[in-house]
């Protein structure tokens, strides 16, 4: 995926919406949100302390420059009486944290039986850590505001609840040895990836593999790519580059990207081996 771009990607204080039609989606939901929270009598501060936020936050809640985390919409749909008027909007306003070329990706994740992720330039969003999210989006060339980082980092970690979901997709990654030597942010946030990986390496669900740099044939030269399959067997393949993203739905097309990453997956070494090649690296830091 991009470098650091975050869509390969509800902090305390919620996400902001990533485009201008998101943003008019959260705007309405903000409006009504404050229609009912004056309804029932509340003022910011009383709201906020009932649903666990300042009365700051509950006015960029009812703004719309923050977005409240699904379970924070739950909450405040009991607080306030609203008998679903605010769970109504939940999912809408979820996907409004993504810019519109990521929010097919970010609804497929949820969906997945089975996700296939191969990596050659960082580590993939779902097994990164926060500060190596952060070192990864504090390098963004023009840079990112504070803000804005905050709210991909948020993001980014949301995402990784496919890790605790039931019933547990099967998730295989392979990433390529240069990624895992790159010490972007330093020695030590390479030392805590690298045991978050061996972390999720662990997961029954879960198999990791690591493309070695000495292999001299790789079917993975065309870059990296993640490919989702439904419930309903229909695969999708998703890639970045540079800021431009596609999403690639063709029957022949996700057939070749499967079966080629069944190649990449041959190449690289098999899990166990790839679990002590890790370790290796992570002795050596």
């Amino acid at each position: 995926m991009s470098l650091g771009d975050g869509w390969e990607n509800d902090d305390g204080g919620g996400r902001r919406p990533e485009d201008g039609a998101g943003k008019g989606l959260v705007v309405a939901f903000g409006l009504t949100m404050k229609t009912l929270r004056v309804r029932a009598g509340m003022d910011r501060e009383e709201f906020g302390r009932r649903i666990g936020y300042s009365a700051s936050t509950v006015a960029s809640f009812e703004q719309g420059r923050r977005i409240p985390s699904p379970r924070t919409i739950d909450t405040a749909d009991e607080v306030l009486g609203a008998e679903g008027m605010l769970r109504v909007w939940k999912e809408e306003v979820e996907k409004a944290q993504y810019p519109v070329f990521f929010q097919g990706m970010a609804a497929l994740e949820k969906e997945a039986v089975e996700l296939l992720s191969y990596d050659t330039l960082v580590v993939k969003g779902l097994l990164q850590t926060e500060d190596y999210m952060r070192a990864l989006l504090d390098m963004r060339r023009p840079v990112l505001d504070q803000e804005t980082i905050e709210q991909r980092v948020a993001a980014r970690l949301a995402r990784q609840e496919i890790f605790d979901r039931w019933p547990a997709p099967l998730l295989s990654f392979v990433l390529d040895e240069s990624v895992l030597r790159r010490p972007y942010g330093g020695k030590d946030v390479l030392r805590g990836q690298l045991e978050h990986i061996l972390l999720i390496g662990h997961k029954r669900n879960v198999e990791l593999q690591v493309m070695p740099l000495d292999r001299e044939e790789s079917a993975g030269v065309d870059g990296p790519f993640t490919i989702v399959i439904r419930k309903d067997g229909k695969k999708f393949v998703y890639a970045e580059a540079q800021g431009t993203s596609a999403l690639q739905t063709d029957a022949e097309q996700t057939t070749l990207a499967a079966a080629r990453y069944g190649i990449i997956r041959s190449q690289a070494l098999p899990p166990r081996e790839s679990m002590e090649f890790i370790e290796g690296l992570l002795g050596a830091l």
